[in-house]
């Protein structure tokens, strides 16, 4: 990849004395450019430097001055209007000369407004933009079979656009998430605030991600079986695009399209068969949850406590500075720190017989020190052991239990067992345990994407069990009872098999 390359005085413009005006100038034209107005007078500049803001006195000079500095950084260019009339001399000074932004102009102011909304803007991490790129996916698919070439280009821009949003507000959030995380200067109650409010957001952010990461995932392989170069092709044709130039703008809009759609299997479905970007995402936001609880629970203990240790030590210090005498001073010490005299003094060898009394300590054999000497002031006292205890009779109890869990399992998939297609009415009455795993397999079912076969599969996590659905074909809707209540929904066709 080629490294990025500015213009050396593109963002000139930005600093110095004249900063200001200059600024105000590109503003006014681009102003200009959003209601159609490509080329300005003097005049015109005036009225518009007033409009975007600008009250200071300026005489004709020095507003030529500015607008010829621009013009030598190539972001305003000049021409000469000869459709107009003049009527005196003076009229033709001023009304001659017509500016007008060039295209690194434009991107030079266009890249000022960007940081600037990049400065004021908060970043988010929003499932409604995960939500919609599956849903724009899902209409390429049925644009792709029965659409027109304009709605393909525009159900692609679309893609493309929340693409972007995602790309944008997640790199943003994920900056202001780990200055949050190093963030030491607010108080104690804000620091608090901000960062409950922040897990709680992640917490409902990372909620049923992979299940709309997998969505995405699917519909991008439904796009791609049809073919991602045709999808291209028939956009291009719907976006019409005008030949203003001798170059033919639609390899570089192809080109920009296909790098696009390579960012997007990127986020969801790498080709290299590398971890997914969302699920970097999904991790990122896992270790920032569990930081931001242990943060909070440090937070918690510190209010706890009646004070700090920093706030002890300096307490000490400063009764170490009144303490009269070098004894009070020991003393103090000793209190506070608690080197008193050692507690193992009064221990003697397993054998004293062996070791003379006139031994000194530093020749004398080692003798074992209890640890709960410091914690407790005493030794450990050794008794018999405790009886094991026996769990024959748990085991039995619970081994019963676990072929009873099971018969009962076999025997409700046995029940759902249809042998074909049949309708979700045909189960009429079901018991109540019956029911609840006949529930279980619709919601597995319905939790994934159609198939090609206009089916939607599910299995259970075993894979014994595997159920296939279809919508009923005319919209019916049927009611199963149970000891418990009534369940009603539609009346779909469904076929469950066991293995």
């Amino acid at each position: 990849m080629d490294p990025i390359r500015v213009p050396p005085e593109m963002f000139r413009f930005t600093t110095g004395d004249r900063a200001g005006l200059y600024v105000s100038l590109l503003h006014a034209f681009a102003e200009a450019n959003e209601r159609l107005e490509t080329a300005l007078s003097l005049d015109d500049i005036r009225a518009r430097l007033r409009s975007v803001g600008w009250l200071d006195a300026i005489d004709d000079e020095d507003l030529a001055a500015a607008l010829d500095q621009l013009r030598a950084w190539n972001l305003l260019d000049v021409i000469q209007n000869h459709s107009e009339n003049y009527r005196t001399a003076a009229e033709y000074e001023r009304r001659n000369l017509q500016y007008s932004l060039t295209r690194q102009g434009e991107a030079a102011f266009a890249g000022v407004v960007r940081a600037l909304d990049v400065l004021a803007s908060a970043g988010a991490l929003q499932t409604a933009v995960l939500d919609a790129i599956a849903d724009r996916l899902r209409d390429l698919v049925t644009e792709l079979e029965s659409g027109s070439d304009r709605r393909v280009f525009t159900t692609l821009s679309e893609l493309e656009t929340h693409l972007e949003a995602l790309r944008g507000n997640t790199k943003q959030f994920n900056g202001e998430l780990q200055r949050l995380l190093r963030a030491d200067g607010a108080t104690m109650a804000t620091f608090h605030e901000v960062k409950a409010s922040t897990v709680a957001y992640l917490q409902e952010f990372v909620t049923n991600l992979d299940l709309r990461s997998h969505t995405i995932a699917t519909r991008i392989k439904a796009v791609e079986q049809l073919g991602v170069e045709a999808m291209h092709h028939r956009a291009l044709r719907g976006a019409e695009l005008p030949q203003l130039s001798e170059a033919d703008p639609a390899p570089a809009w192809l080109e920009h399209r296909t790098a696009r759609w390579d960012g997007l299997r990127a986020w969801f479905l790498p080709l290299d068969g590398s971890v997914p970007r969302v699920e970097q995402l999904h991790a990122v936001a896992r270790r920032a949850i569990i930081t931001l609880l242990q943060v909070l629970d440090r937070i918690t203990e510190s209010r706890r406590r009646a004070s700090s240790a920093v706030a002890d030590f300096r307490t000490l210090a400063r009764w170490f500075a009144v303490v009269p005498g070098q004894d009070d001073l020991h003393r103090l010490w000793s209190t506070m720190f608690g080197m008193s005299s050692a507690r193992h003094a009064h221990l003697a060898h397993q054998d004293p017989e062996l070791v003379p009394s006139g031994t000194s300590w530093r020749t004398a054999p080692t003798v074992e020190v209890s640890p709960l000497l410091r914690s407790a002031g005493r030794t450990e006292r050794f008794t018999r052991t405790g009886r094991v205890r026996d769990v024959a009779v748990i085991k039995a109890a619970r081994a019963q239990r676990a072929l009873a869990e099971r018969a009962e399992l076999e025997a409700a998939w046995s029940m759902l067992d249809t042998g074909g297609v049949v309708r979700l009415s045909s189960f009429g009455r079901l018991d109540h345990s019956v029911f609840e795993r006949l529930l279980d397999l619709l919601g597995r079912a319905l939790g994934n994407a159609v198939g090609d076969d206009g089916l939607c599969h599910g299995t259970t996590s075993d894979g014994r069990v595997e159920i296939l659905l279809r919508q009923p074909p005319n919209g019916a809707t049927t009611s199963l009872v149970t000891p418990r209540g009534v369940f009603h929904g539609p009346d779909y066709e469904i076929e469950i098999k066991t293995r």
